[in-house]
């Protein structure tokens, strides 16, 4: 059975650095399913995606986070990489951004070191996710409880650790965006 989100509208925030299978195979699955996905970002333009630490694609921002709400989208995914959600979480309006989707309640799916953001936002107190393994601490300094799975869901925050948690990350990304309201 597919899962459809015809009509849904899907916020990927992402920066320089952002690890390419983490943005390209999210944002596939969304549009497959029916869904617009646009880049958001911290600068206009286009952003470097990385593979691993080596260059990888370009990938054109569809609007800046200064200029982004989260009224316009049914979903929020955070791709990883090391230095994308590093650059994110400094700045100002990208936190502001993700925040506001917690505050309507919405979808929210970070994969690998997307959850940094996260932490950043507040998000995270009490809250029970996976992610990379080495942000294990830092989540659990912010209150949150880490577990070591391919994928989780915690009141709609879809968490995942890795590349190749991707299959389940995306199913569980579409599942959540299909049930909301």
């Amino acid at each position: 059975m597919t899962t459809s989100i015809s009509g849904k509208r899907v916020a990927f925030l992402a920066t320089d650095g952002v690890e390419e299978v983490e943005y390209t195979q999210p944002r596939q699955a969304v549009e497959q399913a029916g869904g617009t996905a646009e880049l958001v970002s911290i600068t206009s333009g286009e952003i470097q995606a990385v593979n691993h630490l080596d260059k990888a694609g370009t990938y054109r921002v569809d609007k800046q986070a200064r200029d982004a709400v989260a009224s316009d989208y049914d979903a929020l995914v955070l791709p990883g990489g090391v230095a994308n959600p590093d650059f994110l979480r400094a700045d100002p309006e990208a936190v502001r951004f993700v925040r506001e989707f917690f505050s309507a309640g919405k979808p929210v799916a970070a994969i690998c070191h997307g959850p940094w953001t996260l932490i950043e936002a507040g998000v995270v107190d009490g809250r029970t996710l996976t992610s990379w393994p080495s942000l294990r601490t830092d989540l659990a300094n912010a209150g949150a409880t880490w577990v070591d799975e391919r994928v989780f869901v915690d009141d709609g925050l879809v968490t995942s650790r890795k590349p190749d948690d991707l299959p389940a990350f995306c199913d569980k990304l579409l599942e959540e965006i299909q049930k909301s309201k």
